[in-house]
């Protein structure tokens, strides 16, 4: 994205002042659009961007975000970014954060992004990050190369395990603890784009549907500063965020039928379902899933 401005002036601030962890922390804040444009957010998970106008994501619950609880005070609808339930260039801003690295086909993923939004933002751990510290649930690592985004699928959840071993028998309290704490834009991807995204896949022929390792459940931890710490990010949500706006935003103007396209659904209480194909999703406690399963 060309024109496009990455750093708001707070987080040229923070720079500018060796606050990089603040600076980063105010990236959620920064959203490159005017106040009318419309945004959706994939992947949005239990901490959307206060910006955002519509949220996907594919689970009510699951283990990728450590069970943290879905976020729905916005117009919500579940679904997988592969196949989205969405109009072309339906959108004129889409965010995925911290999404990306999940997907078993990123070529998909991308052009769907690409097909129902005008410009967009990605964000993702480095390739670096992910090949010393790789996450249970993420198939692909990510990094920039003049311009382009570079990924590799993953064979197995890590890809050199003797090099894991010994990040985390040395350098891990230190790199981890400390050095990413302090410094975490040089461990991660963020990337604009505007109609076109670059992209290149290093090796499309590896098979990344590999079974996650078992893990324990683990949810956040419940207790006063939690609970506290939960209750501000509401209020903070609640301040910025376009509520009155998108409490009058019609998704059945925006949407299509993920299994084959048809724009033309036919909504109720229960469900949304697509004349074409004959696909009925669910709507539960508001939120229609529009998860295709077909093929």
């Amino acid at each position: 994205m060309s024109t496009v401005r990455r750093e708001s002036l707070a987080m040229r601030l923070a720079h500018r002042c060796s606050l990089d962890a603040l600076s980063w922390s105010l990236r959620r804040l920064h959203v490159p659009v005017p106040a009318d444009a419309l945004v959706l957010e994939v992947g949005s998970g239990g901490n959307p961007y206060f910006r955002s106008n519509v949220l996907l994501d594919a689970y009510a619950e699951t283990r990728e975000r450590h069970w943290e609880p879905l976020i729905t005070d916005r117009p919500t609808v579940l679904g997988f970014v592969e196949k989205l339930p969405f109009r072309d260039k339906a959108f004129d801003f889409v965010i995925a954060s911290h999404v990306l690295e999940h997907s078993r086909d990123p070529e998909a993923f991308l052009r769907e992004l690409q097909r129902v939004a005008r410009a967009g933002y990605i964000e993702v751990p480095d390739a670096f990050m992910e090949r010393i510290n790789p996450y249970l649930d993420h198939r692909l690592e990510i990094t920039v190369r003049e311009g382009r985004l570079v990924i590799r699928k993953k064979s197995a959840h890590q890809a050199d395990s003797e090099l894991v071993e010994l990040y985390e028998h040395k350098a891990n309290a230190v790199i981890a603890g400390e050095t990413m704490r302090r410094h975490p834009f040089h461990f991660h991807v963020r990337y604009y784009w505007e109609d076109t995204i670059d992209f290149e896949v290093l090796n499309p022929e590896v098979d990344i549907n590999w079974p996650v390792p078992v893990s324990e459940r683990i949810g956040i931890a419940p207790g006063l500063v939690a609970g506290l710490k939960k209750r501000i990010l509401e209020l903070v949500r609640a301040l910025f965020s376009q509520n009155r706006r998108n409490r009058n935003i019609r998704l059945a103007e925006l949407m299509q039928c993920s299994c084959c396209g048809r724009a033309e659904l036919q909504w109720d209480e229960a469900e949304v379902a697509c004349p074409g194909c004959d696909a009925r999703f669910p709507i539960v406690a508001g939120v229609p899933d529009m998860s295709c399963h077909e093929g």
